[in-house]
């Protein structure tokens, strides 16, 4: 980039000598010119630096307007008139590229703005709406959208595999431009195939079947404390609740404990921080270059810093202190001493705030989606309670022995995970490069060439008819038993109405960079949803319009509205 970087500006400099010697009284030619230069080496190389980036659109043109200041009227008339010439050209070079047949992805079909740029989707995305865009956009189009200049959204289930299964491609650009903030690339950023699987054998370690076995007595611990919160305060915001019980239990797995949000409540903002993050995070995802912009404003760190530094402080008390109990923690810093080489404590206290993040606002969103299906729906809240009364009857204590066996239940979680994926929107992946640059990367009928960033829906590809159906955008947890065979159709339905294709379902990705904290994500869903139902009945509040999806908003992470029920205890 330096090099091009020199050998650009040399280019412009002997540009603008032969432009003041000879070609005086040609500005506008000369302007056009210069912005087309620009144009091509932003096409080229996409620069990232906020000093490249200001150089090139701000000061050259000032150089142009320089090199003509013989006879102007003014500095300011010469400034004003070389900016207009210079932009103008330069918004509609860009603007003609992108929709001309000569772009790559000219083949692809999208709405103009988005081939124009992603600033729309920007826009789309910070209003929390992107999910219901993006469906909308593939119900007009098809199963391949052009949702920005270079990036391209699917929802066809071929080409799951290729693209995020073991040889995938590489996460996109704006992975890296949202871990810039960090001192240690997270987990999530890392896209070194051998280096990912290097760090990820730590946490495979910790939520190994094993592993699970230890986390049982603590989430149990906090399972108890959350029936018991849900007991005392009759009416509640459900949501909310479970957003305090799910960062308790991560910050218990993380750092041994150290935060009391059920007892205590939010004192130190944590969830407006989180919410205002990840709308951060997700614009960040449309416009990469943004963060590094984001980074020059002073004080723009401080919330991640701070978070950042109590995350540290705990980890050190939980190292100097210890546990008699294995927790995540045990496992992210090798106390088992199964690493060749000691893991940096840097890259602990990163992975153990990740764990935080990552787990409790997406557990929260699950859960609360699961309890709000069901009391919309009382015959399907009947039937899971019955499935756990013959399990699990009142009073007898929890336990995962027979989770196994709770088929209902899983159903139920299921069919949540299905209509509300934590994560709508999926995971992009970026077209790495080919020993040979003009070949791009081909699988079935598609062609992308290098740059584009592809990604799969998988919102989309949840409610989609031709993967399930009937009832398609329903909760309908039978639709699970009836695929195991463990249930019958119904006679109204007909069987070749009846379509349940689980290579659609993806709800925490797939291949070697999926959500490797599924299985305690699934632990927690089960546990809480039993406990509070084997001890509490539980209904809406009286007024509540029922409108949880109408509030999601999708910033990267979906996250939700109010939930306010009624508790009262059943025995």
């Amino acid at each position: 980039m330096f090099a091009a970087m020199t050998n650009f500006t040399g280019l412009v400099v002997l540009f603008l000598g032969k432009l003041y010697g000879k070609v005086q009284g040609h500005e506008p030619l000369s302007t056009v010119i210069l912005a087309l230069l620009v144009h091509r080496f932003f096409q080229k190389y996409e620069p990232q630096s906020p000093g490249i980036c200001a150089f090139l659109p701000l000061i050259l043109p000032a150089m142009v307007s320089g090199a003509f200041m013989q006879g102007a009227s003014s500095i300011l008339g010469s400034l004003s008139r070389v900016y207009a010439i210079f932009y103008t050209s330069l918004i509609l070079s860009v603007v003609l590229y992108r929709l001309s047949p000569l772009h790559p992805l000219a083949r692809y079909p999208g709405p103009v703005l988005a081939r124009i740029s992603k600033l729309w989707f920007a826009h789309l995305n910070w209003q929390g709406k992107q999910h219901v865009h993006y469906r909308n956009l593939h119900k007009k189009y098809g199963d391949v959208v052009r949702v920005g200049p270079n990036e391209i959204m699917l929802s066809d289930i071929s080409v799951i595999e290729p693209l995020l299964g073991p040889g995938g491609w590489g996460k996109a650009n704006h992975w890296h431009a949202r871990a810039l903030h960090a001192p240690v690339v997270p987990l999530s950023a890392v896209n070194d195939h051998v280096e990912h699987a290097r760090r990820r054998r730590t946490w495979m370690r910790g939520f190994s079947p094993a592993a699970l076995k230890d986390y049982e007595e603590i989430v149990n611990k906090r399972v108890v404390q959350l029936t018991e919160a849900l007991s005392a305060r009759k009416s509640v915001d459900l949501a909310r609740l479970f957003g305090d019980f799910t960062h308790d239990v991560m910050n218990d797995m993380a750092f041994g404990g150290g935060v009391e949000m059920l007892r205590d409540g939010d004192l130190t903002g944590h969830w407006p921080l989180i919410e205002s993050g990840m709308k951060a995070f997700a614009l960040i995802g449309h416009l990469p270059w943004l963060a590094r912009f984001m980074m020059l404003v002073p004080g723009s760190k401080n919330d991640l810093d701070n978070m950042r530094k109590a995350c540290f402080e705990r980890a050190i008390l939980r190292k100097k202190k210890g546990t008699k109990q294995k927790d995540l923690f045990y496992y992210l810093s090798d106390e088992l001493g199964a690493e060749k080489e000691e893991i940096p404590f840097e890259i602990v206290v990163n992975d153990g705030d990740l764990v935080v993040v990552a787990g409790s606002d997406t557990a929260k969103t699950v859960l609360s989606s699961l309890f709000f299906y069901l009391l919309s729906n009382p015959e399907k809240i009947a039937k899971l309670r019955e499935e756990i009364d013959r399990f699990y009857p009142p009073g007898e204590l929890l336990s995962s022995r027979c989770f196994q066996e709770m088929s209902y239940l899983d159903a139920c979680i299921n069919e949540t995970l299905r209509l509300s994926p934590a994560v709508p929107s999926g995971s992009q992946r970026d077209v790495g490069p080919n020993p040979d640059p003009s070949k791009g990367r081909t699988f079935g009928s598609y062609y992308f060439p290098e740059g584009t960033v592809v990604g799969i829906h998988t919102f989309t590809l949840h409610r989609d008819p031709r993967n399930f159906s009937p009832f398609t955008d329903e909760f309908w947890p039978e639709r699970w038993l009836i695929a195991q065979s463990s249930m019958e159709l119904p006679s109204s339905i007909p069987k070749a109405d009846f379509v349940h294709n689980t290579a659609a379902f993806i709800p925490f990705s797939c291949g070697p960079a999926n959500c490797i904290g599924k299985p305690l994500a699934i632990l927690e869903l089960r546990m809480a949803a039993v406990s509070i139902l084997q001890n509490l009945d539980v209904r809406f509040e009286d007024g509540y319009a029922r409108t949880w999806e109408d509030e999601w908003k999708d910033h990267f992470v979906l996250m939700t509205g109010k939930l306010p029920v009624v508790f009262s205890n059943r025995r």
